[in-house]
């Protein structure tokens, strides 16, 4: 298996429609994707020392981060509206390899930044709410 391209990890969001359908969120240089989940320690004396942890349960949740350049599309937009309104909306994320996944995700922190003489640039950050799954092909 070769090595994947940075820039055709892309992030997307929703129109909200249904059938939805996707648009990238364009301008972004990195984008990140985190999976993390919460352990439960079942641990007894009877474990003989070890810790054991209970499969399939705790918490686990699915983190994004992206940095680019503002472009003013309207996936940049409904991105700041949501953000604003403190509301939850469909996100897609998609790899070179064409595997996809879909989420629901609340934006955490959106920030802006611009040099005098730069562009504008933006920071966000997607915090999952309910399951991220694989989208079948």
């Amino acid at each position: 298996m070769s090595a994947q391209k940075g820039s055709a990890f892309l992030l997307k969001i929703s129109d909200g429609a249904s059938p939805a359908t996707y648009e990238t969120v364009a301008g972004l240089r990195t984008t990140n994707m985190s999976i993390t989940g919460d352990a439960v320690n079942v641990t007894t004396n009877e474990s003989g020392g070890w810790r054991e942890l209970l499969s399939g349960a705790g918490v686990r949740q699915v983190s994004v981060s992206a940095a680019g350049i503002f472009l003013g599309s309207s996936a940049e937009n409904a991105i700041r509206g949501h953000a604003l309104a403190g509301t939850i909306a469909d996100y897609e994320l998609s790899f070179e390899d064409g595997e996809r996944m879909q989420g629901r995700f609340l934006v955490q922190r959106l920030d802006y930044a611009g040099d005098f003489n730069g562009e504008r640039n933006y920071t966000l950050t997607l915090e999952s709410s309910g399951p991220v799954l694989p989208v079948a092909a």
